[in-house]
């Protein structure tokens, strides 16, 4: 069975472009598409958690849920770094800049936006 989270896209070309950029520095890669819709998992196996970039079937807005976030896991402090960089790069907005958070000891997050305005995290949990 296929795990998976889909976020609406209003440009595909603006998100996918955004996507490529930003999960590539966790070594996430597209595995699959189809018009309006990309798949991105870890090394583009399309094993385990599965994103998909989709225009949402009804024809309408994508729209951002509040209190909607996908997070994702960095290995070290430096993967959560290129990540952020490599979003605000790419047209994402800031909603929290790399670095410590009260959650824990080690839990070293930035919090940011895609061009839809979906809420995504990058997190590393270890001590490095």
């Amino acid at each position: 069975m296929e795990i998976y989270i889909t976020l609406g896209a209003n440009d595909s070309a603006k998100s996918n472009a955004f996507y490529d950029t930003v999960l590539a520095t966790i070594n996430w890669q597209s595995h699959m598409e189809f018009p309006g819709w990309r798949a991105y998992s870890e090394h583009g196996k399309g094993e385990g958690l599965v994103l998909w970039i989709a225009k949402p079937f009804n024809q309408q807005a994508a729209t951002a849920g509040n209190g909607t976030m996908v997070g994702f896991s960095a290995k070290n402090h430096a993967e959560v770094d290129a990540f952020y960089a490599a979003a605000m790069a790419c047209g994402g907005q800031d909603e929290g800049a790399p670095g410590f958070r009260p959650y824990g000891p080690h839990w070293y997050a930035a919090y940011l936006r895609d061009p839809t305005g979906n809420k995504i995290a990058i997190v590393c949990n270890e001590a490095t």
